[in-house]
């Protein structure tokens, strides 16, 4: 377990959480390139969480990259997030893990792991949004809002789903799929504060100047559309 792990507690994470307003889900290598420069430049432009996603890549080559990636996190004050396996995500010295609705539930990763780690779980529905709540996770992400090549042939679930989590989830949610800083507003109007992206960062041409516009567009929002 790293130093980080026993030194950050988990209120200090969830305290974090509970400010965070733009989350990045990123793969090990972006473009053939490894990911710590786009992640780098995402912190300086204002990404509060990184999540480490990469369904191909060997369980050596996760940890390595979620160990450098835990270094740049640490150094901005952003958490790190590791995509289902909360194995990994202690050993990088993640601050959480995040889990799929067909992956291992909330409260058994809770009951093997302790409390001072995050648990996030992705949310489709009404149901699992109930779900959720009743569970041991953290957070919801709760998506894909718009269609999405990431995730490819998954019907959107719209902003009546967001409006739905704002009234109803009770936790911290991230509003994920199709996200960009021009949906924005309307994403602010359904009751999100917080968005999570993949693409409007990681393709972008200047992912520093994409990440400081998509927090810019949801700061402005919350401060009922006024300049920041």
């Amino acid at each position: 377990m790293s130093a980080r792990v026993q030194a950050v507690t988990g209120a200090e994470r969830r305290a974090r959480l509970a400010a965070a307003r733009v989350y990045l889900v990123v793969e090990s290598r972006v473009g053939g390139e490894p990911a710590e420069p786009l992640v780098e430049a995402a912190l300086a432009g204002g990404v509060d969480v990184v999540q480490l996603r990469d369904k191909d890549a060997a369980d050596e080559q996760l940890v390595a990259t979620g160990q450098r990636l835990e270094t740049l996190c640490a150094a901005a004050g952003a958490l790190l997030i590791v995509n289902d396996r909360p194995d990994l995500a202690l050993a990088c010295g993640a601050d959480g893990v995040h889990v799929g609705q067909g992956d291992e539930h909330p409260d058994a990763v809770r009951r093997s792991f302790g409390n001072e780690l995050l648990i996030g779980i992705s949310t489709h529905s009404r149901d699992q949004i109930a779900a959720a709540r009743c569970s041991s996770a953290d957070y919801l992400g709760v998506g894909p809002v718009y269609a999405t090549a990431t995730k490819p042939g998954v019907a959107p679930v719209g902003l009546e789903l967001v409006r739905h989590a704002a009234a109803h989830a009770q936790k911290p949610f991230f509003a994920i799929g199709g996200v960009d800083a021009e949906r924005t507003p309307e994403l602010a109007a359904a009751g999100a504060e917080r968005i999570a992206v993949v693409r409007a960062i990681r393709d972008a041409g200047d992912p520093g100047a994409a990440a400081r516009a998509l927090r810019e567009a949801v700061e402005r929002e919350l401060a009922g559309g006024a300049a920041v």
